[in-house]
Formats: C-alpha cells, structure tokens, sequence
C-alpha cells in the first residue's frame, strides 16, 4: 500500500489527538478524512449540476414540454 507524508500544524495536531484518543490510529483517521471529503465534494459537485439543470430556462422548457407531451401516460 503506498504511503503519503504530510505536514501538520498545531490545530491539525489537536485534531487528530482527539480523533485518536477514540481508537484510532493516525493512518485510519486520515484515510477517513479523505474519503469523508472525497463523498461531500462529490455530493457538492452533483448538487452544482442539479442547480444549473433547475435554473436553466432551456431545460426547464424541455421538461415541461415533455410532461405536455406525456399527458396521461402513465405505467399504472
């Protein structure tokens, strides 16, 4: 597995004092922070593109004119 080297501050220090004062090792509380950060980008980033859908008039037409155009089909 490979490893990675970084430097810490004093407020990084305290943090990971405290979240390994819980059980776990530096290694694993990094890992999660990492991961942790990668799920709330990602989520921001989906939110980003979902907004933009909702807020661009192009689109909204589009939808509305397939709703229209659907009219009373319905799977059930």
């Amino acid at each position: 597995m490979p490893s990675i080297t970084i430097r810490t501050d004093d407020q990084v220090e305290r943090a990971l004092a405290e979240l390994t004062s819980r059980g776990s090792n530096r290694s694993d509380v990094v890992r999660r922070a990492i991961l942790e950060l990668a799920r709330t980008e990602h989520a921001a980033a989906l939110r980003a593109e979902a907004e933009a859908l909702r807020d661009d008039p192009d689109d909204a037409a589009a939808a509305k004119a397939l709703a229209h155009e659907m009219g009373g089909i319905s799977a059930w």
